[in-house]
């Protein structure tokens, strides 16, 4: 039986460098000038932030300010609110998603990838579990940055209908981006969401968004690969993905295999 379709409101937009209140700010009043209804709205990854390996500085506890924020505006805009920040639980840094229904309830997905090019091995520790949330009939699987290119992790044995993945992708990579971003969708028979930051970061990497949302085919429905600030608001259609399965059949073919 096809249930309702999804609304997704996605944010790109440059992030105020190790600077939590400024973009808390900045979110706040974006989120605010969202006129539609929507479902669910994406940052990017580390948004509090920027993608900083100064964790012991700059890190939230579980229950601190960040979740706090989330959940005031998930409430507030009666929409779930998705994006990672670094959380110090337990002794440990995490670059941490934290996924916030409108009822304040959250799930949290640890990155499993961490970016060794930057060190981030260095600052965080690596999550060891896939999160896959139910919200409003759909099944999603939030990820973060580079674990975008590590199919094994991602591929689709739990029936998923939508992947994202937030990300502060840089500008000198970004083809990679927009590659793995449609493929991941093909091969999952999934929706593909990737929110990206623009603007230069604290470490002098440019970032040129290139945000964009990939139908279960590899098409992209959103209008274009913008390098500028935006938000943009889609309907994901929940009879797109049992069609399109139906027809194809292609993850009924997928070679199985267990993670070790």
């Amino acid at each position: 039986m096809t249930t309702k379709n999804l609304t997704v409101s996605i944010i790109q937009t440059d992030l105020a460098w190790e600077d939590k209140p400024a973009n808390f700010q900045h979110f706040s009043e974006l989120i605010d000038a969202i006129d539609l209804d929507t479902d669910l709205i994406v940052l990017p990854e580390m948004f509090t932030t920027g993608f900083s390996m100064n964790s012991q500085q700059h890190y939230d506890s579980p229950q601190g300010k960040t979740l706090g924020w989330l959940r005031e505006q998930a409430h507030k805009k009666q929409a779930a609110v998705t994006g990672s920040a670094m959380i110090k639980d337990n002794g440990h840094f995490y670059n941490r998603l934290l996924f916030v229904k409108p009822d304040r309830s959250y799930q949290t997905y640890d990155k499993k990838h961490l970016f060794t090019l930057a060190g981030e091995q260095h600052y965080y520790s690596a999550g060891e579990q896939k999160l896959i949330v139910d919200y409003k009939g759909w099944k999603i699987c939030p990820l973060v940055c580079y674990d975008l290119r590590f199919p094994v992790w991602i591929r689709n044995k739990e029936d998923y209908d939508l992947l994202i993945f937030v990300a502060n992708w840089p500008e000198k990579r970004v083809a990679a981006w927009d590659a793995l971003l449609k493929a991941r969708a093909i091969e999952n028979m999934s929706y593909c969401i990737g929110v990206n930051r623009i603007g230069q970061d604290g470490n002098g990497f440019p970032h040129s968004g290139h945000s964009a949302i990939y139908d279960a085919l590899g098409s992209k429905i959103t209008t274009d690969l913008f390098e500028e600030a935006f938000v943009e608001t889609q309907v994901l259609s929940k009879e797109h993905i049992e069609t399109s399965r139906e027809k194809f059949g292609f993850l009924k073919d997928q070679d199985g295999f267990q993670l070790l």
